[in-house]
Formats: C-alpha cells, sequence, structure tokens
C-alpha cells in the first residue's frame, strides 16, 4: 500500500528518484514511529526533517510534536511537500541546503538525510543547539561514528563526534524498506551533545584540523603527526614538541591507539 502511495505520488509529479542526491525514499511508516519514540519526541518540540522528501515523515511528526522544519534541497520535492503539508500550519517548509540555509531554532533533529550528506552533516550538527538526533544512517557510516579506539573504522569523524555527543547504534533498517532500494543496510542512529564539550566555532573548526591532521599518520607515534601540526600552526621545533608532550602518559601510542578523551586533553594542551 504505501509501496504504491509512493510510486504513484512521483509518478503523478513525473518524478524519477535522483541517485545521486540520495532519494530513497521510506516505505514502511512504522519506522517513523520508532524514530519518534527514540528521540522521546513531545508535543512541545520543535523538529527539524533534514531533507523532508515526500512529506511522510514529515506528517507523522506533525501531528505528535509542537512545528516542524522541513527542509528539502530538491525544487520539485518542494511542490509535492506543499500538496502534501497543505493541512498543516505548524510545518515550516524550507528550500535550501540545510547546511547553510538560516534556521530558526529547533531542539530535535529527526529525519531521514541523504546518504552523501552524512560527513558534513555531522560536523554541521555540534555548531547547533539541540537536545537530540535519531536519524537513519549507513550502516557503515554508522559503525564509524561508534567505534572503538585501534579499530579499522577508528577515525577522526569517529574522534570528532565522540568527543561531542553520545552515540547510540540502534534499528538496523534493511534495503527493501526504501524505494528505490539501495544496496546497503541502513541503521537508526541517535546522538546526544555533551554539553560539557561545547566549544565556540572557530576552536570546534580548529579541534577539527588538529584531529584530521594526525589521523593522516594513523599508524604513526604520535609525537611524528604532533609534532607536524605544532610546527605548521605555531612554529614548534622538535625539542618544544617533545616538551609539549612529557606530560601526557600515552605520549608513546600510536594514533589510531589513544581514546577520544586523549584527542581532547592534547587540544586543550595547545596554545590557542
Amino acid at each position: 500500500m504505501v509501496f504504491f502511495k509512493t510510486q504513484s505520488l512521483l509518478k503523478d509529479f513525473g518524478i524519477v528518484p535522483n541517485k545521486k542526491m540520495g532519494q530513497n525514499f521510506m516505505v514502511d511508516f512504522s519506522i517513523f514511529q520508532k524514530l519518534s519514540e527514540y528521540a522521546s519526541l513531545l508535543n512541545i518540540d520543535t523538529v527539524l526533517d533534514c531533507g523532508a522528501g515526500l512529506g511522510f515523515l514529515t506528517k507523522f511528526l506533525a501531528k505528535r510534536c509542537k512545528s516542524v522544519l522541513a527542509v528539502e534541497k530538491d525544487y520539485n520535492l518542494i511542490k509535492i511537500l506543499k500538496k502534501q503539508l497543505k493541512s498543516f500550519n505548524n510545518v515550516s517548509i524550507i528550500k535550501g541546503d540545510l547546511l547553510t540555509v538560516d534556521l530558526p531554532k529547533f531542539n530535535k533533529i529527526i529525519s531521514i538525510p541523504p546518504y552523501y550528506l552524512s560527513s558534513d552533516l555531522i560536523q554541521w550538527l555540534f555548531r547547533q543547539k539541540f537536545n537530540c538526533a535519531v536519524m537513519i544512517m549507513q550502516d557503515a557510516f554508522a559503525k564509524r561514528l561508534s567505534a572503538s579506539p585501534n579499530s579499522d573504522d577508528y577515525s577522526w569523524l569517529t574522534v570528532f563526534t565522540q568527543y561531542y555527543g553520545k552515540v547510540d547504534l540502534l534499528d538496523i533498517i534493511l534495503p527493501e524498506k526504501f524505494y528505490p532500494k539501495p544496496d546497503i543496510a541502513s541503521r537508526i542512529v541517535r546522538i546526544t551533545p555533551l554539553d560539557s564539550k561545547f566549544l565556540k566555532d572557530d576552536q570546534l573548526h580548529l579541534f577539527n584540523l588538529f584531529i584530521k591532521h594526525l589521523f593522516v599518520n594513523r599508524n604513526k607515534k604520535l609525537i611524528n603527526p604532533v609534532h607536524s601540526f605544532l610546527k605548521t600552526k605555531y612554529n614548534f621545533s622538535k625539542i618544544e614538541t617533545q616538551k609539549f608532550l612529557l606530560s601526557f602518559s600515552f605520549r608513546e601510542k600510536r594514533v589510531r591507539q589513544l581514546m577520544v578523551k586523549n584527542f581532547g586533553e592534547l587540544f586543550d594542551a595547545i596554545p590557542k
């Protein structure tokens, strides 16, 4: 029923799903209830729906919360959203790129964003103020967010995400829950920000640069990539870098072996 409704809606508007824009539409609406439960959705919440698509999730949320910000980049889908949501006075349809468009305040994110946006979305996320984000993401990407030190999936993005937030991997979502079917499994991910880790935009950007720089040489001992960063950014000599690292018990480890909190300790000690 839902599958044919989705196909019919796309046909009526002459739309062929765009693979490059990550247009795989959810056709199992029971998933929406899970998303709202994992986000502890309340009738006082203002929810951001990133990549609102055909509006089915938006409509579900609008019936259960104070208001919804439905962001969509594709003009053709905006036309569908306007039709689908015309009877809802608590939905704001916002056309544009989520990463650059100006948004009203919101406190929760519940969405199925396009997968090509995932890495940029995570970095954008922690520049916002929100209570929690519950999203469906590619399973392999979700595993990167929750990876442990010294594992193959452990990366700068892992450190960045876990430094600022708590990551919960929840239900696996099979490809047949979407139309068209993606080639990979998906996962419900919940991210809850850690208030104690809030940094201003300039510091957040610097932290991002720092961990990216270190992970370029993830298999090397810490002194090499740390010295490279400090030399480039602050003109440190090798001796100054060695002195800088003296107080850290993990200084002999390789980058991939460091815990998330170790990167934070290093960053906090850098002269800014």
